[in-house]
Formats: structure tokens, sequence, C-alpha cells
């Protein structure tokens, strides 16, 4: 049964606020002020940032300033995958030494579990599920890259991963045409919006001014622009991850990839024996133009993938509006991994964005002369690295103030990165859609030919994105 364009509730910013609802928006900034750091954008890295600062140093005055209202953007719309992975880890292997990577993916590591522990701590119920991230693969050729992933993950330092064969990732989760899958505990399903809501509040809780429907126009040393006043600060940090390029300046810094989900009706108690996911494990596959998915605490499935992955311009979309195709496609996604689920409802869909930087490297950077920081560049795998990059923004602004030294936080690889910026219109249109294109042509290739090794073209788009 095909779910009618209809019967979906399409945008409404996610699914994840129609279940938790909207936020009671905090007031606009009310003119000119000062401060100690000002903080640009209120998603997780704003907030973690502003949380583990003022923590460290309470008589620091602290201003987050957020354009809609705190979560808006990819805080409040992506997959829920709190989990260990990196983007850009190899190329700082690459450019630091493998131990110095190995460093970076223990601290992330570590990230996971220290999110839990301050939810925890705040009192936040963000229907977390420590059951690991589960990644299958369903053709050879996504086998023989599932078990180079695992040898890779091995080889810096994950000895805890395990690879399984076809029958036991079917006692997990019983995925059609699934021939192996790898697993890490080191991952846990959230509920993004919950999360971003509890933080929030926590921030504020502690004396952080946090000031909504508040754009920041320009970004400069020792201020932050907006139309309701100009915010003074030593300390200037860029938190806006996927909505970077709307800011002067900064149209070519991180390109807004756009990445959309769909969420099921409640599945009954049948259906869920059908599927298995007793584990409630974040779920990925091994194409390259992948999917991930988790079980929500209220019983759906919530899937996305890459859909329309760029817009002209780096324009966002309105409120998380998502193309019937896009539905469509991540549908089918849905009923090839559980053809059981056929007659199954999609009841949400929404889009957000994510920032991605030329070479696919996240990065965390303070400049010491003019004060300016920032940390994102997530590649999609930001819910666990925001937490990272907050507490690493904490230790660089103590380390400057004086108030602190050197930590291990500020000596990891990604501190201090600089990459080279997009290229321009229409050529970054024409990059992005042709790479994606070409990543959906090799998985249904690999499916058709069923042959063990990855598809050429693959390799192709990856060295013509810069991923390699």
């Amino acid at each position: 049964m095909s779910t009618s364009a209809s019967d979906v509730v399409n945008g409404g910013i996610s699914y994840w606020y129609a279940d938790d609802g909207l936020p009671a928006v905090r007031e606009p900034l009310g003119g000119d002020r000062s401060a100690d750091v000002v903080i640009v954008g209120g998603g997780y890295t704003g907030l973690w940032t502003a949380y583990y600062l003022k923590k460290a140093a309470p008589d620091l005055r602290i201003t987050v300033l957020e354009q809609r209202f705190c979560g808006y953007g990819a805080s409040g719309r992506n997959g829920g995958w709190l989990y260990n992975g990196i983007a850009g880890r190899d190329r700082y292997a690459a450019l630091h030494g493998h131990e110095a990577a190995v460093r970076l993916q223990r601290a992330m590591n570590d990230t996971v579990a220290e999110v839990v522990r301050a939810l925890e701590e705040e009192n936040v119920d963000a229907d977390v599920h420590v059951g690991g991230v589960l990644e299958v693969a369903r053709t050879p050729a996504q086998l023989a890259r599932l078990k180079d992933f695992h040898a890779h993950e091995l080889a810096y330092g994950e000895q805890d991963r395990e690879l399984y064969g076809a029958r036991e990732t079917a006692e997990r989760l019983r995925i059609a045409g699934a021939v192996g899958s790898t697993w890490t505990p080191h991952g846990a399903r959230v509920h993004p919006v919950k999360l971003v809501k509890g933080l929030a509040a926590a921030v504020e809780a502690l004396g952080v001014e946090v000031y909504e429907s508040t754009p920041v126009t320009e970004i400069h040393a020792g201020r932050a622009v907006t139309p309701y006043g100009t915010v003074r600060a030593p300390y200037v940090l860029r938190c806006t991850e996927g909505f970077t390029a709307a800011l002067k300046g900064e149209k070519r810094t991180w390109l807004p990839m756009n990445s959309s989900m769909i969420a099921t009706e409640p599945l009954t108690d049948e259906q869920w024996a059908a599927v298995g996911w007793e584990g409630r494990e974040a779920l990925g596959d091994m194409a390259h133009a992948y999917m991930y998915a988790q079980r929500t605490a209220d019983g759906r499935i919530a899937l996305g993938g890459r859909g329309v992955p760029y817009r002209f311009g780096s324009r966002t979309d309105h409120d998380g509006r998502t193309q019937p195709a896009t539905v469509e496609a991540l549908r089918e996604i849905l009923l090839a991994f559980f053809p059981a689920l056929a007659g199954v409802r999609i009841e949400h869909a929404w889009s957000g964005v994510l920032g991605v930087p030329r070479d696919w490297c996240a990065t965390v950077t303070l400049d010491r002369a003019s004060g300016l920081g920032w940390a994102g560049g997530y590649v999609g795998s930001g819910v666990a690295t925001t937490n990272l990059a907050g507490r690493t923004l904490r230790d660089l602004v103590l380390l400057d103030s004086r108030q602190g030294g050197n930590t291990e936080l500020t000596v990891l690889p990604w501190v201090g990165h600089q990459v080279r910026r997009w290229e321009p219109e229409p050529l970054r249109w024409l990059g992005v859609q042709g790479m994606y294109a070409t990543y959906r042509t090799a998985d249904r290739r690999e499916t058709r030919t069923h042959r063990a090794g990855s598809s050429r073209l693959a390799r192709i788009a990856d060295r013509v994105a810069g991923r390699h």
C-alpha cells in the first residue's frame, strides 16, 4: 500500500516536534549588550559550549543568539544517532599521524557516555537507549566494504566492536537480504528535540542569556550584529552548522547538505515481531547513498537518507518541507529492508541541512588573535560530535583567557584545521548533484551485478567530492 502524499504530515520542522510540541519562543535581543562570550546559534554546538563554559567558569557572562528558536535546525531534525563517528578522521591521521587520530577516536567513544551522563545529571529525559549502532550489508560489494570498515575501526582502537554474519544479524534485526553487519557499543538512540529542549533549559538555569528570533547578520572580531542590536564580547563563537552560508562572507565556507527523513505510524506487536529490533540499535547500511534509522520510543521507525542533497545557491528548506518523490524513495528503502511492513503508513516527512566542509572534515577552532571561534562541519555525525566540540571550545576559551591550560582536548588533531572554500555556483550545484547521482547509480549497479568489489563509479565520486 503506497502512502498518499496528502496523508503525510510534510514539514512542520520535524516529527520530533510533532511528538513533543513546539517550544515557547524566548524573547529577542532587546538592544546593544556586552558579554564575555557571545555564541551564535542555539543548536547542540552552541548550547553545549554555553553549558560547559558556564559550569567551568560561573562568573562568565555568556549570551546565545538564535535566529528562530533553539533546535530549529539540524538539532531538532536529525535521526537521533548519538554515536562515535566523526567526519575526517582518516584525513587527520594522514596529516597528524595515526596515534593522533586514535586519540580523536577515543575522545569520540567517551563522548557518547559523556552525553548520557550530562543528561542524567540535568534530569533530561531524551528517550535515550544505549543499544549501540548496527551497520548492515545487503550485497557482496557492501559486505566487502563492511569487512574493510570493521577492520579499519579496530585499527583505531575500537576493540569492543563486533562483526556478524547473516545469521547473527538476523537474530538482532530481520532485514531482507542482509549478509552481514558490524556493531559498536558506542552508540545510543535519542529523541533529538527532547535533548535540545532539556539542554536549553539547563543552560538558562545556569544563568546564560538566550535570545531567540534574533538572526545574526554579521560576525566580526569582538561583536555579533543583529537587527535588534549588537552584542560585543572578547569571544564570538560561530555555531551555525548548515546555516553558516547565510552569514555575510560565509557563502562558500560550508555547504548546506540536505538530508530527509520519514516516520511510520506506530507498529503493532505483530509487525515488531516480524522486524525484531529488540536491542533498539541505531541502524545504518553500507550503501554509497546510505540510510540511517532508529526504533523510536513510541514504537515507530524513523528513517532517513539524502533525498535532494543540495539546493542551488546554498538555500535551505522552509520548515522542513520535503518533495513527495523523496518521501516515496525513503519509503522504498524502508520496504526493501522490511518487506513485512508493506502495509504500514508513513505519517511524517521532513528535511534539514547539515554542514559539509570542502574536505569533509569536522573542525573546532579559536583564533586567538581575533577571539573568533567556530565548530562544525559534522557531515551528519553531529549529535555526539557537538558535545566534544562544545567541551573543546570551552577549553580553548579558558586557555586563551588564562583561566586554564592546554588539555587533552585542545591538542586533538581537529583543532585549528583549515580548509579551502567551496567552488562558486553553478559548479557547486553541478558537483553535488552529480556526486549523489553517481553514488545512487553505483548502488544500483552493485545490487544488479552482485560483484564483491565496490563500483568504480563510487570511487570516482569520492575523488571528485574530496572525501578521500
